[in-house]
């Protein structure tokens, strides 16, 4: 489907080719805090949009060092979380938030159906049209794939301290999140767990259910604490512990079920 963008728009999906075959496909959802001039910052200051509410800090640089050195496929969201929530159902509270960790988004107050479905057209659709091609084609192509969504979270949160340096967030995939969790605790420093900070719910989450679990394919939400993505050389390090967590991980068995032990166990530090 194509989209007839307005002025000062960019596209809503910068997308890395792959370079060679690889199972692994990325998506980062919160890859941009860019908002377009004509919404004057949806009424927040500069160093407002510069916080986590309105990106994943780190996630970007991340997400295309792993599609760099894997040759992977990847779809990064290229506008502002607080515009419009690529990894939200459409109408669900969190796709257009009017306070986002305390902090009101004067531009998201009681905007009308049109403003909204503006936003959706131009930034929703699109990037998860771009995403659902690319899925379609590998599998008509009958070809094995893995859908990573990498994204970052904040060491404090509303005055409460995280511990965890990295959590692997899964739905239907727990035995490939299980791999992961694995390789990623051969290192002793790293505090990793399964679904922390977050869990995933068809409510409150988009990529994993949808281009995951519905279409039967192993999917995981990587979430890195974003102090340690806050330099280069720190993007380079991560990249290199998640690449070598990603690359070794055993193909998909039958009979592997998410059903092997409750949620609940997941969630333990």
């Amino acid at each position: 489907m194509v989209y007839e963008r307005p002025s000062g728009w960019p596209e809503a999906c910068e997308i890395i080719a792959e370079a060679k075959p690889c199972d692994i496909v990325f998506v980062c959802e919160h890859a941009s805090n860019y908002i377009p001039e004509e919404f004057g910052n949806l009424g927040l200051t500069p160093a407002d949009t510069l916080r986590h509410i309105a990106w994943d800090v780190g996630a970007a640089q991340l997400t295309r060092r792993l599609a760099s050195q894997m040759g992977a496929q990847a779809f990064l969201g290229t506008y502002s979380r607080l515009l419009l929530d690529l990894n939200r159902p459409l109408g669900s509270p969190d796709s257009i938030p009017v306070i986002s960790e305390g902090t009101a988004i004067p531009g998201n107050q009681s905007l009308s159906k049109d403003a909204v479905a503006l936003r959706e057209r131009f930034i929703f659709m699109p990037f998860h049209d771009e995403v659902a091609d690319y899925l379609d084609q590998r599998q008509k192509a009958g070809r094995n794939t893995k859908i990573v969504t990498i994204h970052s979270f904040t060491p404090v949160y509303l005055g409460v301290q995280r511990p965890w340096h990295i959590g692997i967030l899964h739905g239907a995939s727990r035995s490939y999140a299980t791999d992961i969790l694995s390789n990623l605790r051969g290192d002793s420093s790293l505090n990793v767990t399964l679904n922390q900070p977050y869990v995933i719910s068809r409510d409150g989450d988009y990529a994993l259910p949808v281009h995951g679990d519905d279409r039967d394919i192993e999917a995981v939400l990587i979430e890195i604490r974003n102090d340690l993505l806050a330099t280069e050389e720190a993007v380079d390090r991560m990249a290199g512990l998640l690449g070598s967590a990603l690359s070794p991980v055993q193909p998909f068995e039958a009979g592997r079920s998410n059903s092997d032990a409750p949620l609940e166990q997941d969630m333990l530090p």
